[in-house]
């Protein structure tokens, strides 16, 4: 039997390494001990925990009585997307084995990261209780009396500055590097991460394609009408639930492939990203 599984699992783990260094959200992945199988195939279940404050303290009596809260909130899967892809057995051969691959590749880091990304940013943007801001950053310094206001509304609001993340332009990142100040630095200093987002992903709402009615034939996803450019978010990583519940990302060689010669890839993202409800202090939007 001819070796025709070897090529396809190298793809595999060519796909797999591209999507991390293309997507800028993989670092607000949820833990997955933090997320549970729901009732139903397309939910899930995460931990929602809350406790009492202090009492007085009786010298007779002792302690007041406090309590502990753990519930389990049920959501849905919010994200459900795939393609295939097929690229004939000959095309293949005559690119020395390269099509294949550069096709996988590039699917990945052009369209399932971006995607992912945007999606991740717009359904953050459409939480209740974050805060959003409009405002117009021209300037580097402008950008950076905005991101000190950002932070200390955060500080106000006691949200911890680890696991603090900066999602923001490249305009901008590079506007407020080139001040070179020593206020710059320190504010750029108090993230634990920085990220910068190419604007072509970074909008308060998107509309995704379906792939198959007219005009939307090519899939992928475009700004949302109604929304805006986001200049910067700040994300507190406890404050997200990003969950992929299944991806499958499957090679199919052409000796398997039952309706054509060709290599065949099937890729599918099935998860979830949400808000906890109380923990939106941990989001701010700036968008223009």
């Amino acid at each position: 039997m001819p070796n025709s599984f070897a090529l396809p699992k190298n793809y595999i783990s060519m796909l797999d390494e591209v999507y991390k260094l293309a997507s800028v959200t993989a670092d607000l992945t949820t833990n997955d001990t933090l997320v549970r199988q729901g009732t139903n195939v397309d939910e899930v279940v995460y931990p929602h925990l809350s406790v009492t404050g202090l009492g007085d303290y009786d010298r007779n009596s002792g302690y007041t009585d406090g309590s502990v809260s753990l519930e389990w909130k049920t959501t849905r899967c919010n994200y459900d997307r795939g393609t295939k892809i097929q690229v004939d057995a000959m095309d293949n051969q005559e690119s020395f084995n390269l099509a294949f691959g550069a096709v996988g590749a590039a699917l990945q880091r052009e369209k399932v990261a971006p995607e992912a990304d945007a999606f991740t940013f717009s359904q953050i943007c459409a939480t209740d209780g974050i805060t959003s801001l409009q405002e117009t950053l021209a300037t580097g310094a402008q950008f950076l009396e905005s991101l000190l206001t950002a932070k200390t509304k955060m500080d106000e609001d006691e949200v911890p500055e680890e696991n603090r993340i900066l999602y923001v332009t490249p305009t901008l990142l590079n506007s407020v590097m080139a001040l070179d100040t020593t206020k710059s630095r320190e504010a750029l200093a108090a993230f634990t991460v920085k990220k910068s987002v190419p604007q072509s992903r970074f909008y308060t709402a998107i509309d995704l394609l379906d792939g198959k009615t007219s005009g939307e034939e090519a899939g992928f996803f475009k700004k949302a009408d109604d929304a805006a450019e986001i200049n910067f978010m700040i994300v507190h990583k406890p404050a997200i639930i990003k969950y992929d519940k299944h991806i499958a990302s499957a090679v199919i060689s052409p000796d398997q492939n039952q309706s054509a010669d060709a290599y065949m890839s099937k890729y599918r993202k099935y998860g979830l990203v949400d808000v906890y409800a109380n923990k939106t202090a941990g989001i701010y939007v700036s968008h223009k």
